[in-house]
């Protein structure tokens, strides 16, 4: 029995058609019936019961169905695995981060890992909640340490670092700059303003304005340091989280923790990666910068 026979079989289910099913697989539509009538033959036993142009499965063509595409799944996970082995994949390990990330513990992580394993070459890249969805989706990083906002997918690896408190840097010429906390309500004259490139802008502020309950006046920088000179500059506020360590902030800034309707906003910190993609370096940086968030937590 073969592979593609079984893939036939399925294709044929899958599309109700020996005529669609035999177009996907770019063979003809006698071609293959006559892959479907050998499965049968090599089987011993009818898994399709024809009638005219129409058929049903058998009980045991319905269970050669369902255990055909659990086994052709792991065949083509198979093949992946290989390709990206032969590929030499795992010699690297390439991260994402979030633009406006700015705890040491990453860095940490980064140097502890590479002491570890000086083989394994690392790439970093940062980008806004979505830049980082459309990598991991597509292929682009191995892992992701960013915010959640959606529900957690079974296809992902999703770890939670921590549950963190937001705040916002301001400049102390601000006259909100004297208050210990500040709200939203606030801040609602005040821009606020966001690390991300002009293509993900718009995502970037509807997420703050329509689920976090920012106001609608939105300023962007492409990056933490322009973002923060901004501040200095008196233009706004920058919202940040405080994921671990940060480092000093800057003269004549200000870090203010921030409060929607009398209540801190608070934001998940994960790392997220591909279950299909899942290796033993992923996992182990993973952990190794979960620890550190946890120690620098403790301390």
């Amino acid at each position: 029995m073969l592979l593609r026979q079984m893939k036939y079989f399925v294709t044929v289910v899958d599309c109700s058609s020996f005529t669609e099913a035999a177009e996907q697989c770019y063979i003809s539509q006698s071609a293959i019936s006559q892959q479907i009538h050998s499965l049968e033959e090599e089987l011993g036993v009818q898994l399709i019961h024809r009638e005219n142009r129409r058929f049903d499965l058998t009980p045991a063509g319905e269970y050669f169905y369902t255990q055909s595409k659990l086994l052709l799944d792991e065949a083509d996970r198979i093949r992946r695995e290989t390709i990206r082995i032969a590929q030499m994949d795992e010699s690297r390990l390439r991260i994402g981060y979030l633009r406006n990330y700015s705890g040491q513990e990453l860095h940490m992580a980064v140097a502890e890992f590479s002491g570890l394993y000086p083989d394994i070459s690392i790439e970093i890249v940062a980008g806004t909640h979505e830049e980082l969805y459309d990598l991991i989706r597509f292929g682009g990083v191995d892992i992701v340490i960013s915010d959640q906002r959606r529900a957690f997918s079974e296809a992902y690896e999703n770890k939670i670092l921590l549950e963190c408190e937001c705040i916002a840097e301001i400049s102390d010429n601000h006259p909100l700059s004297i208050n210990n906390t500040l709200t939203l309500k606030e801040l609602k004259q005040t821009p606020c303003i966001l690390i991300a490139p002009s293509k993900y802008q718009d995502s970037e502020a509807a997420y703050y304005r329509d689920t976090l309950g920012f106001s609608d006046h939105f300023l962007y920088a492409e990056n933490l340091e322009e973002g923060r000179l901004m501040v200095l500059g008196n233009r706004g506020f920058l919202p940040l989280e405080t994921i671990g360590t940060l480092p000093p902030k800057l003269p004549k800034i200000k870090r203010i923790a921030l409060f929607s309707q009398g209540v801190l906003i608070k934001r998940t910190i994960c790392a997220f990666w591909l279950k299909q993609n899942t290796n033993y370096y992923i996992e182990e940086f993973a952990e190794t910068l979960s620890a550190l968030i946890k120690q620098s937590n403790r301390a």
